[in-house]
C-alpha cells in the first residue's frame, strides 16, 4: 500500500519544473546526459515503448520529459516549427559547459560572453528543438548599478525613469 505523502511535492522535484515534449524523449535524455551532464532520475514507458514520463536533473534542477503524443495534443518543437520557451540553468563554468554541449550536438545561438547584468551567458538550441540559456553569475549588482550598466547597450538604460 502506498505511503501518504509527507510534502506537497516529491523531494527530488524543483518547485517549478519544466516539462519538455520531445519527438524522441529517450534520445533527448541520452543527449542531455552527454551534453549537459544531466542525471536520469527515472522514466515510465508506455506499453508501446514511448516515454509517458521521465525526469532528469541538471545542476540539481528537475526537468520532466515526455514523448510527443499527437492524440493528446502533445507536440514538441519539431512538430510545431520551433519553441517560444527557453530553459535557463546556472552552471559553474559556462565556457566549458557550452563547449561540451556544442561538441555533443547543440547549436550555439548566442556565444558565451560577459553580459551587463553580471552573468557570463550563452544561448543554444538542442537537437530536439528546445532552447536553453546557461550562465555563470560573476557580479552582484545593486539596482542602481544594473540601471547604469544597462545604459551602454540600451542608451538611457532599459528601465530609464523606472525604479528597479
Amino acid at each position: 500500500m502506498p505511503t501518504p505523502a509527507q510534502n506537497y511535492r516529491p523531494g527530488a522535484m524543483s518547485p517549478a519544473t519544466p516539462h519538455l515534449i520531445c519527438r524522441n524523449a529517450a534520445a533527448a535524455i541520452d543527449f542531455y546526459v552527454k551534453a549537459f551532464g544531466a542525471q536520469e532520475m527515472g522514466r515510465l514507458n508506455a506499453p508501446d515503448g514511448t516515454i509517458m514520463n521521465a525526469m532528469i536533473a541538471i545542476e540539481g534542477g528537475s526537468i520532466m520529459l515526455v514523448d510527443e503524443n499527437l492524440d493528446y495534443g502533445m507536440k514538441g518543437p519539431e512538430t510545431l516549427g520551433g519553441s517560444p520557451v527557453s530553459v535557463h540553468v546556472f552552471v559553474p563554468d559556462v565556457d566549458a559547459f557550452a563547449a561540451k554541449a556544442e561538441a555533443a550536438g547543440a547549436t550555439i545561438t548566442m556565444p558565451v560572453g560577459d553580459q551587463f547584468w553580471g552573468d557570463r551567458f550563452c544561448m543554444m538550441r538542442d537537437p530536439f528543438g528546445h532552447h536553453w540559456s546557461f550562465a555563470t553569475h560573476k557580479l552582484d549588482m545593486t539596482p542602481g548599478e544594473l540601471l547604469e550598466a544597462s545604459k551602454a547597450p540600451f542608451g538611457e538604460g532599459m528601465c530609464a525613469g523606472e525604479k528597479v
